[in-house]
Protein backbone atom coordinates (compact mmCIF):
# COMPACT_ATOMS: atom_id res chain seq x y z
CA UNK A 1 0.00 0.00 0.00
CA UNK A 2 1.43 3.70 -1.44
CA UNK A 3 1.10 6.21 1.58
CA UNK A 4 1.75 9.69 0.67
CA UNK A 5 2.86 11.68 4.31
CA UNK A 6 3.74 15.69 4.77
CA UNK A 7 7.19 16.72 5.73
CA UNK A 8 6.83 17.99 9.70
CA UNK A 9 3.81 16.57 9.87
CA UNK A 10 4.28 14.51 13.25
CA UNK A 11 6.21 15.10 16.27
CA UNK A 12 8.40 12.40 16.68
CA UNK A 13 8.73 8.61 15.87
CA UNK A 14 5.56 7.68 17.92
CA UNK A 15 3.50 10.06 16.64
CA UNK A 16 4.38 9.07 13.20
CA UNK A 17 3.62 5.06 14.34
CA UNK A 18 0.18 6.29 16.04
CA UNK A 19 -0.25 7.71 12.68
CA UNK A 20 0.17 4.28 10.89
CA UNK A 21 -1.30 2.30 13.02
CA UNK A 22 -4.77 4.52 13.29
CA UNK A 23 -4.36 4.89 9.12
CA UNK A 24 -3.94 0.97 8.98
CA UNK A 25 -7.30 0.70 11.45
CA UNK A 26 -4.84 -2.11 12.99
CA UNK A 27 -5.28 -3.30 17.29
CA UNK A 28 -2.68 -1.37 18.68
CA UNK A 29 -2.90 -4.26 21.35
CA UNK A 30 -1.95 -6.62 18.63
CA UNK A 31 0.00 -4.34 16.25
CA UNK A 32 0.95 -6.15 12.67
CA UNK A 33 4.59 -5.30 13.48
CA UNK A 34 5.95 -7.13 9.79
CA UNK A 35 3.36 -4.55 7.86
CA UNK A 36 3.91 -1.53 10.62
CA UNK A 37 7.85 -1.99 10.25
CA UNK A 38 7.64 -1.43 6.53
CA UNK A 39 5.09 1.34 6.17
CA UNK A 40 7.34 3.24 9.09
CA UNK A 41 11.16 2.42 6.55
CA UNK A 42 8.69 3.29 3.57
CA UNK A 43 8.29 7.40 5.42
CA UNK A 44 12.02 7.25 5.87
CA UNK A 45 13.01 6.26 2.54
CA UNK A 46 10.68 9.13 1.37
CA UNK A 47 12.38 11.42 2.98
CA UNK A 48 15.70 10.52 1.94
CA UNK A 49 14.73 10.73 -1.33
CA UNK A 50 13.74 14.54 -0.58
CA UNK A 51 17.20 15.15 0.27
CA UNK A 52 15.55 15.81 4.18
CA UNK A 53 17.45 15.39 7.13
CA UNK A 54 16.10 12.63 9.63
CA UNK A 55 16.28 12.96 13.22
CA UNK A 56 17.99 10.32 15.09
CA UNK A 57 15.15 9.41 17.03
CA UNK A 58 13.27 8.36 13.83
CA UNK A 59 16.53 6.04 13.17
CA UNK A 60 16.30 4.60 17.24
CA UNK A 61 12.34 3.72 16.49
CA UNK A 62 13.62 1.87 13.09
CA UNK A 63 15.97 0.03 14.38
CA UNK A 64 13.83 -1.16 17.22
CA UNK A 65 11.04 -2.11 14.63
CA UNK A 66 13.65 -4.42 13.20
CA UNK A 67 14.88 -5.77 16.31
CA UNK A 68 11.13 -6.95 17.40
CA UNK A 69 10.07 -7.79 14.14
CA UNK A 70 13.21 -10.27 13.85
CA UNK A 71 12.42 -11.60 17.57
CA UNK A 72 9.03 -12.33 16.60
CA UNK A 73 10.64 -14.81 13.73
CA UNK A 74 12.41 -16.93 16.62
CA UNK A 75 11.01 -18.62 19.72
CA UNK A 76 11.00 -16.23 22.96
CA UNK A 77 10.79 -18.23 25.75
CA UNK A 78 11.37 -17.73 29.45
CA UNK A 79 11.02 -19.00 32.70
CA UNK A 80 7.99 -17.81 34.81
CA UNK A 81 8.46 -18.11 38.88
CA UNK A 82 7.50 -21.73 38.88
CA UNK A 83 9.77 -22.04 36.73
CA UNK A 84 7.11 -23.11 33.96
CA UNK A 85 7.97 -22.01 30.02
CA UNK A 86 5.99 -18.52 29.11
CA UNK A 87 6.57 -16.99 25.56
CA UNK A 88 6.84 -13.48 26.10
CA UNK A 89 5.80 -10.82 23.35
CA UNK A 90 8.48 -8.40 22.08
CA UNK A 91 5.90 -5.96 21.20
CA UNK A 92 5.13 -5.46 24.53
CA UNK A 93 7.23 -2.52 25.63
CA UNK A 94 6.42 -0.68 22.46
CA UNK A 95 3.03 -0.91 22.77
CA UNK A 96 3.14 0.33 26.40
CA UNK A 97 4.99 3.70 25.38
CA UNK A 98 2.57 3.85 22.59
CA UNK A 99 -0.28 3.66 24.76
CA UNK A 100 1.79 6.53 28.00
CA UNK A 101 1.93 8.11 24.41
CA UNK A 102 -1.64 8.65 22.84
CA UNK A 103 -2.87 9.54 26.67
CA UNK A 104 -0.46 12.01 26.87
CA UNK A 105 -1.48 13.50 23.37
CA UNK A 106 -5.54 13.34 24.30
CA UNK A 107 -4.43 15.39 27.82
CA UNK A 108 -2.18 18.04 25.57
CA UNK A 109 -5.13 18.40 23.08
CA UNK A 110 -7.60 19.16 26.50
CA UNK A 111 -5.48 21.41 27.72
CA UNK A 112 -5.11 23.06 24.49
CA UNK A 113 -9.10 23.27 24.46
CA UNK A 114 -9.14 25.15 27.97
CA UNK A 115 -6.13 27.36 27.15
CA UNK A 116 -7.97 28.39 24.17
CA UNK A 117 -11.34 29.16 25.94
CA UNK A 118 -9.52 30.90 29.12
CA UNK A 119 -7.75 33.39 25.97
CA UNK A 120 -11.42 34.25 25.48
CA UNK A 121 -11.67 36.00 29.83
CA UNK A 122 -10.31 38.61 30.38
CA UNK A 123 -9.85 39.67 34.19
CA UNK A 124 -8.99 43.09 35.80
CA UNK A 125 -7.72 44.02 38.88
CA UNK A 126 -10.83 45.80 41.27
CA UNK A 127 -10.64 49.41 41.88
CA UNK A 128 -12.48 51.46 44.76
CA UNK A 129 -15.46 52.87 42.36
CA UNK A 130 -15.57 55.31 44.76
CA UNK A 131 -12.83 57.29 42.65
CA UNK A 132 -15.10 57.74 39.72
CA UNK A 133 -18.20 59.21 41.21
CA UNK A 134 -19.40 62.11 43.62
CA UNK A 135 -21.61 61.56 46.78
CA UNK A 136 -23.17 58.54 47.98
CA UNK A 137 -24.12 55.97 44.85
CA UNK A 138 -27.14 54.15 45.13
CA UNK A 139 -26.27 50.43 43.65
CA UNK A 140 -29.10 48.92 42.41
CA UNK A 141 -29.74 45.00 41.63
CA UNK A 142 -32.36 43.45 39.00
CA UNK A 143 -33.24 40.32 40.67
CA UNK A 144 -34.38 37.24 38.89
CA UNK A 145 -36.59 34.84 40.89
CA UNK A 146 -33.76 32.25 41.25
CA UNK A 147 -31.83 34.93 42.92
CA UNK A 148 -34.96 35.40 45.92
CA UNK A 149 -34.79 31.55 46.19
CA UNK A 150 -31.68 31.18 46.52
CA UNK A 151 -31.47 34.22 49.13
CA UNK A 152 -34.46 32.10 50.96
CA UNK A 153 -33.41 28.81 51.28
CA UNK A 154 -30.08 30.31 52.87
CA UNK A 155 -32.27 32.19 55.33
CA UNK A 156 -33.99 29.27 56.22
CA UNK A 157 -30.73 27.38 56.41
CA UNK A 158 -29.78 29.69 59.17
CA UNK A 159 -32.96 29.79 61.19
CA UNK A 160 -33.48 25.54 61.07
CA UNK A 161 -29.40 25.89 62.61
CA UNK A 162 -29.88 28.18 65.13
CA UNK A 163 -32.75 25.99 66.63
CA UNK A 164 -35.70 28.13 67.94
CA UNK A 165 -37.95 27.61 70.83
CA UNK A 166 -40.80 25.65 70.13
CA UNK A 167 -43.46 28.07 68.19
CA UNK A 168 -47.21 27.86 68.73
CA UNK A 169 -49.01 27.00 65.35
CA UNK A 170 -52.44 28.40 64.56
CA UNK A 171 -55.01 26.54 62.73
CA UNK A 172 -55.70 30.28 61.01
CA UNK A 173 -55.53 29.83 56.83
CA UNK A 174 -52.65 31.73 55.36
CA UNK A 175 -53.27 33.07 51.90
CA UNK A 176 -51.61 34.87 49.66
CA UNK A 177 -54.11 37.77 49.74
CA UNK A 178 -54.00 38.31 53.51
CA UNK A 179 -50.22 38.34 53.34
CA UNK A 180 -50.64 41.57 50.51
CA UNK A 181 -52.66 43.20 53.20
CA UNK A 182 -50.29 42.43 55.82
CA UNK A 183 -46.99 43.39 53.86
CA UNK A 184 -48.90 46.77 52.25
CA UNK A 185 -49.64 47.76 56.21
CA UNK A 186 -45.54 47.28 57.17
CA UNK A 187 -44.74 49.40 54.23
CA UNK A 188 -47.02 52.11 55.10
CA UNK A 189 -45.90 52.25 58.62
CA UNK A 190 -42.19 52.30 57.97
CA UNK A 191 -41.50 52.56 54.24
CA UNK A 192 -39.12 49.51 53.65
CA UNK A 193 -38.23 46.49 55.68
CA UNK A 194 -36.00 43.64 54.67
CA UNK A 195 -36.61 40.76 52.61
CA UNK A 196 -36.31 38.13 55.82
CA UNK A 197 -38.40 39.77 58.12
CA UNK A 198 -40.96 39.18 56.39
CA UNK A 199 -41.02 35.42 57.32
CA UNK A 200 -41.27 35.77 60.95
CA UNK A 201 -43.06 32.61 60.87
CA UNK A 202 -41.19 29.24 59.97
CA UNK A 203 -43.74 27.19 58.27
CA UNK A 204 -44.43 26.11 54.81
CA UNK A 205 -48.06 27.72 54.21
CA UNK A 206 -46.69 31.04 55.83
CA UNK A 207 -43.26 31.01 53.67
CA UNK A 208 -45.18 30.07 50.35
CA UNK A 209 -47.64 32.65 50.96
CA UNK A 210 -45.30 35.38 51.73
CA UNK A 211 -43.25 34.70 48.73
CA UNK A 212 -45.83 34.87 46.67
CA UNK A 213 -47.10 37.96 47.66
CA UNK A 214 -43.58 39.56 47.29
CA UNK A 215 -43.61 38.72 43.82
CA UNK A 216 -47.18 39.84 42.70
CA UNK A 217 -46.21 42.93 44.43
CA UNK A 218 -43.07 43.33 42.91
CA UNK A 219 -44.59 42.47 39.19
CA UNK A 220 -47.88 45.29 39.94
CA UNK A 221 -45.01 47.52 41.25
CA UNK A 222 -46.42 47.90 44.50
CA UNK A 223 -42.96 47.37 46.08
CA UNK A 224 -39.82 47.22 44.66
CA UNK A 225 -36.74 44.69 45.55
CA UNK A 226 -33.15 45.98 45.68
CA UNK A 227 -30.00 46.55 47.22
CA UNK A 228 -28.37 49.54 48.69
CA UNK A 229 -24.57 47.66 48.20
CA UNK A 230 -23.05 44.55 46.31
CA UNK A 231 -23.80 41.80 48.69
CA UNK A 232 -25.65 43.83 50.97
CA UNK A 233 -29.14 43.36 52.52
CA UNK A 234 -31.75 42.66 50.28
CA UNK A 235 -34.71 45.28 51.04
CA UNK A 236 -38.10 45.50 49.80
CA UNK A 237 -39.88 48.73 49.87
CA UNK A 238 -42.31 51.05 48.85
CA UNK A 239 -41.55 51.97 45.10
CA UNK A 240 -40.32 55.52 44.80
CA UNK A 241 -39.66 55.87 48.18
CA UNK A 242 -36.34 57.71 48.67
Amino acid sequence: MEMEFKINEFEGPLDLLLHLIKESKMDIMNIEIEKITDQYMAYLDSQEKMNLEIASEYLVLASELIEIKSKLLLPNVKLDEEGEEVEEDPREELVRRLLEYQAYKEITKELQKREEIRSQIYTKIPENYSNYCDGKVEVKVEYEIDDLVNALKNYLLRKQESKPVNTKVTVNEITVSSRRHDIRNILKKKGRISFFELFPIVSKDYIVATFLAVLEMAKSQELVIKQDENFGEIICEVLGNE
